[in-house]
């Protein structure tokens, strides 16, 4: 239901502030025979669509643009590196890791067990 280029917002919008005027017992904009109020209930915003759906609403959307600039980009100066390059520095990178760290083994439930028996022989 996009309606002269309306997004789906502007439409709820420009409907919810007609339908409250609706209620508040604005005049309506155009002719609806009774039965056609009742057949809608007498909803406010049912009323409201079918007077946006015929083009009489003095709504209109003010929709703001960013201001324009009349200054030159520049260009960021960012620094070149390499493929090769980089994958030199991650390979040392892992290398020094892995002499550096230790390998450890996976933990057992003895292994928790002579832990617990020795910290509670310490205390």
């Amino acid at each position: 239901m996009l309606l002269k280029g309306f997004t789906k917002y502007e439409t709820a919008r420009i409907l919810g502030a007609r339908a409250l005027q609706i209620s508040m017992n604005a005049p309506l904009l155009i002719k609806i025979e009774k039965e056609d109020l009742e057949r809608v209930n007498y909803d406010a915003l049912k009323i409201a669509e079918i007077e946006l759906n015929s083009d009489i609403l003095p709504i209109s959307v003010h929709r703001p643009f960013p201001l324009k600039r009349d200054e030159k980009l520049r260009r960021v100066a960012g620094r070149n590196v390499s493929d090769q390059r980089s994958q030199n520095r991650e390979t040392t990178e892992e290398t020094d890791i892995s002499e550096s760290g230790e390998i450890m083994e996976l933990a057992t439930p003895e292994d928790e067990i002579e832990e617990e028996n020795t910290e509670s022989e310490s205390e």
